[in-house]
């Protein structure tokens, strides 16, 4: 059965850098594939895709020998379930605030008697280069699974939800725990509050052995996030990868004026 590469290098202590996917193509998911990410993440939680959209860029992404992830729309076992049935390698669950609400995630994600994961399906094995019966030997070690940190209450109970066994990562959303702080959602801030808080969740989560993980705009700012201590990254989407190579060649007609349309 493959290994879940990206999840091993969490393991390892070392960074996992990838990027979100918003576009509803495979053909598309497949360039990004070949350009040397240890993880694409299909964002089924605000982007237009559905499940069998989904199903063909896990395929296209794993068969380039890249992790397929998907964030699923909400923290409920048929979003986490029927994601990994289709091929995920693993999960982003967003807005998990709570102990329970971490528990129930990982439970949808795993099958007894770690989980209440149903088991059926052959696609998730395909994409792990397996059969099924390998497969569900050794889905719950290889399958990852990141919780996603948004806000202030999430925040407060890190040590209830990064104690749960079972989880990989712990992934910050900026803009989501800006706005819940009742300030501009933005990739970046200075906040005394905001700044707290991302040292409150790296700390926590080095302290119960889950890779703590942040979205960033830029390579730059991914750098300087790792050099504080995060691991599981993100760097900007394909839809922003796009449009800024399309605007920067606009932009060189000096008389032509280039619209802002995308922060990330």
């Amino acid at each position: 059965m493959r290994q879940n590469s990206a999840k091993a290098r969490l393991k390892a202590g070392e960074p996992a850098i990838g990027t979100w996917l918003g576009v509803p193509s495979a053909v598309s998911a497949r360039s990004m594939a070949q350009l040397g990410f240890d993880y694409l993440c299909v964002d089924m939680e605000h982007q237009p895709i559905d499940l069998e959209t989904a199903a063909a860029m896990f395929a296209t992404i794993a068969q380039s020998g890249c992790v397929a992830l998907a964030r699923v729309p909400w923290n409920t076992p048929e979003n986490i379930k029927r994601v990994l049935d289709c091929g995920a390698h693993g999960i982003v669950v967003p807005m998990v605030n709570t102990r329970a609400e971490a528990e129930a995630a990982v439970a949808a994600a795993k099958y007894p008697p770690a989980g209440i994961r149903s088991v059926g399906g052959m696609i998730h094995a395909l994409n792990f280069d397996t059969d099924p019966a390998t497969y569900y030997a050794k889905a719950n070690d290889e399958g990852l699974v990141v919780l996603q940190a948004e806000s202030t209450e999430a925040v407060a109970n890190a040590d209830g939800i990064m104690s749960v066994p079972g989880i990989d990562a712990v992934f910050i959303g900026p803009n989501d725990m800006l706005s819940m702080m009742h300030m501009k959602p933005q990739m970046e801030s200075d906040a005394p509050q905001f700044v707290e808080a991302l040292a409150h969740i790296v700390a926590t989560a080095n302290k119960y052995g889950v890779a703590p993980g942040i979205h960033t705009a830029s390579h730059e700012a991914c750098q300087r996030r790792i050099d504080q201590g995060f691991r599981f990254m993100a760097i900007a989407s394909d839809a922003r990868f796009m449009v800024a190579g399309a605007q920067a060649e606009l932009s060189q007609f000096g008389s032509r004026p280039v619209r802002e349309v995308l922060r990330y």
